[in-house]
């Protein structure tokens, strides 16, 4: 059966309706507030306790119970909107299922006896933590902000940095029941139409209960990807400053309610690799830190398994590398030693996120001397096994995205297992797979290639991304 969704003029058969659509009466925080406005009309208040921002809502409700006749003697709502409510942001309703919805998402309903129409009063306040500055991308210099779980402190945040005329924020609602606020930004004059659509579509296309783990899963709804493909085809940041920066690109940002990260799309391999940090230091030091970055990254991915297959063959080593591996017979294999490290090392990066932060720093002193120490100590592992697989893990630490970090390191495990299995041909194999895999990969139907401009080669903006370059020169 059909359940009518339109206000009438009698206000009683108006509260029965709501208390269909909202749990007015099983639920304790939705509010519903009988009052007396004017000289004695009924109306009733609906919203969300602990959204409502009490001061504002006082004042609309000392001013409402002191209207006159003449306020309230018209049939439209809208002068009852003119002249007594001078609040910003309150739009009319007719529809029970649009009230519902701005309700739930913490705006104030109000329907007064005798109007067909009802008050939509948007005087949420929702809970939010003062922007401070992100844990994962830290700088030295630069501003300290950084984005919130609250969309519309975000696109404050963004706003703030472009203030430009062609700056859209577009708000779309995705979640059959979640009814999450997701927001896509870009600048008009800058961004690609078809990448837009397409990401439009896409968006209005999704059919799903909620956005459980925020731009997490909205990333995995609107990108499909192989499952063994590690690389990560969006860029997360919750720095506002690199937003306006990609936005300045051509870049879109998609922002979900409730999480502080945004996504930045599209993007290459070599988004990943460049931090804020480059462009609030010298143009030398700036370059200096990302050549020290790129050594780290290739640290991280090539050094367990390249010294191992060196090890292992110990013909490929030039006279002046002939020292490299162990002097004495190990009881367990080499190969067998790098894997139990990397897992090893797994296990203590996980324990530290599960770990109090009172506790961090006693945990990162037991796993990373006395437990090393004690192994070696015991003959489970020769020093140089642990030195080049802390080598790496220091590399990956170095990475300035997470999740390129992650990728490199299930890289680092593919050829570690490859190379002790198989040698020098698993070493070459593993390499092929990973230059197909990364090659292949594409951040989104319209979109350049993941390796760009690397392949296909254009050599100005890939010296761009080798040489921080001096802002004049970029600024276009």
């Amino acid at each position: 059966m059909n359940i009518k969704t339109k206000l009438s003029t009698d206000i009683n058969q108006n509260i029965t309706l709501l208390k269909q659509f909202l749990p007015i009466e099983k639920s304790f925080d939705v509010i519903g507030r009988e009052l007396i406005i004017g000289q004695g009309t009924k109306a009733y208040l609906v919203f969300i306790d602990g959204f409502a921002k009490d001061d504002i809502m006082l004042w609309i409700l000392q001013t409402l119970q002191s209207a006159s006749v003449t306020d309230l003697s018209d049939n439209s709502i809208e002068s009852l909107m003119n002249r007594k409510i001078g609040y910003i942001e309150v739009e009319k309703f007719s529809d029970i299922e649009q009230m519902r919805s701005m309700v739930l998402a913490g705006a104030v309903g109000l329907i007064v006896d005798g109007k067909d129409e009802g008050l939509i009063i948007d005087a949420r306040e929702y809970p939010v933590r003062s922007p401070e500055e992100p844990e994962l991308e830290k700088v030295s210099r630069g501003s300290r902000d950084g984005l919130v779980e609250t969309v519309i402190f975000n696109t404050a945040l963004i706003r703030r940095r472009l203030r430009d005329p062609g700056l859209i924020f577009e708000i779309k609602t995705v979640g059959k029941r979640s009814k999450t606020d997701v927001v896509i930004a870009y600048l008009d004059d800058l961004a690609d139409k078809n990448l837009l659509n397409e990401i439009q579509t896409k968006i209005d296309r999704i059919d799903v209960g909620a956005l459980v783990m925020a731009e997490k899963t909205l990333e995995e709804l609107l990108i499909k990807k192989h499952w063994y493909n590690p690389l990560p085809q969006v860029k997360f940041t919750e720095r506002p400053d690199v937003v306006a920066a990609h936005l300045m690109e051509g870049h879109i940002a998609i922002i979900v309610d409730t999480s502080p990260s945004i996504m930045l799309l599209p993007v290459t391999m070599f988004h990943f690799t460049q931090h804020a940090e480059d462009y609030y230091q010298n143009i030398l030091v700036g370059s200096y830190y990302r050549w020290i970055r790129f050594l780290g990254m290739l640290s991280a991915l090539l050094l367990p398994p390249l010294w191992l297959l060196l090890v292992q063959n110990k013909e490929l080593l030039p006279e002046f590398l002939q020292f490299l591996g162990p002097k004495e017979e190990s009881t367990i294999p080499l190969f067998i030693q790098l894997l139990l490290l990397e897992f090893g090392l797994d296990i203590l990066r996980l324990s530290s996120i599960h770990t109090p932060s009172a506790l961090n720093t006693s945990l990162g002193i037991i796993g990373g001397l006395i437990l090393s120490d004690l192994a070696v100590k015991v003959g489970i592992f020769v020093p140089e096994t642990v030195l080049y697989i802390a080598l790496a893990a220091v590399g990956t630490f170095a990475t300035p995205s997470l999740e390129f970090a992650l990728a490199i390191r299930i890289f680092r495990l593919l050829l570690l297992i490859t190379t002790g299995i198989l040698g020098i041909w698993g070493f070459v194999g593993s390499l092929l797979i990973i230059f197909i895999i990364t090659f292949t990969s594409r951040s989104f139907k319209y979109g350049k290639r993941y390796t760009w401009p690397l392949f296909p080669f254009k050599w100005k903006p890939l010296a761009h991304i080798l040489f921080r370059m001096p802002i004049p020169k970029i600024k276009n």
